[in-house]
């Protein structure tokens, strides 16, 4: 139940992520590819590098890679708490716009 929580919460994080200005609805395949990744990619930087080539592949353009970290420091952090069963708080983790992540 946990992985699945997370996967949602993923998703809607990522859907609210609009990093190339194309509208939310822009990125359906990017999202599956970017938790995908987040379930076999433990480092912040490694993650980041992933979600910038997913996003450059799809639409050549490349995201700046503080942004991608940005991004990747948050969906860990939701896997984290999620593991952890402590998924309301990665609920309202992934709610929160301003929150900086320490992951």
């Amino acid at each position: 139940m946990e992985q699945k929580e997370a996967n949602l919460f993923m998703i809607e994080l990522l859907s609210e992520w609009d990093p190339l200005q194309l509208g939310n609805d822009a990125y359906e395949l990017e999202i599956v590819d970017c938790i995908q990744a987040v379930h076999t990619i433990d480092h912040p930087l490694q993650l980041a590098r992933k979600i910038q080539s997913i996003y450059e592949f799809s639409f050549e353009e490349v995201i700046p890679l503080k942004e991608c970290e940005k991004i990747a420091k948050k969906l860990l952090a939701i896997k984290k708490m999620c593991h952890a069963n402590y998924c309301k708080n990665a609920y309202l983790f992934s709610r929160n716009k301003n929150q900086k992540c320490d992951y």
